[in-house]
């Protein structure tokens, strides 16, 4: 008798996922992602855990790095593209521990993610949530 030995989902994985979460967003959504980046990481660098005093870097899914787009027009030069990060270790951990399906957790993370490319705060989009859950 053998074991089948599982692997965990990997970094195209979890891309795939994201990339099929971008494809049901509204056109205009979807039109105003245009140039931003997705990527797809086990971890935050120690850059992003020391400037959001993360205590472990299990403690963030995703990030938005870039300007929101209320203030595109006016980028300095040299300015780096906007980007939204996925970590998959943290999301597979989230995944683990939430008993909801990773296609679930890694659209819900990327869309929150994506409404901070919109000008939306954390505290924006709990409202918007918790209105949408009482639906």
């Amino acid at each position: 008798m053998s074991l089948r030995q599982t692997l965990p989902p990997t970094i195209a994985d979890i891309e795939r996922l994201a990339q099929a979460a971008v494809e049901q967003l509204p056109p205009l959504f979807r039109d105003h992602l245009g140039s931003v980046l997705l990527r797809i990481e086990d971890f935050p660098d120690d850059d992003v855990i020391a400037e959001m005093e993360l205590e472990s870097p299990f403690d963030i899914l995703g990030l938005y790095q870039g300007r929101h787009v209320g203030m595109k027009g006016d980028e300095p030069s040299g300015a780096l593209p906007d980007i939204i990060f996925l970590y998959r270790r943290p999301l597979l951990e989230e995944w683990a521990e939430s008993g909801d399906s990773l296609e679930h957790l890694v659209t819900h993370v990327l869309v929150h993610e994506v409404g901070h490319h919109f000008g939306l705060s954390d505290d924006d989009m709990e409202r918007i949530e918790a209105a949408a859950d009482q639906r």
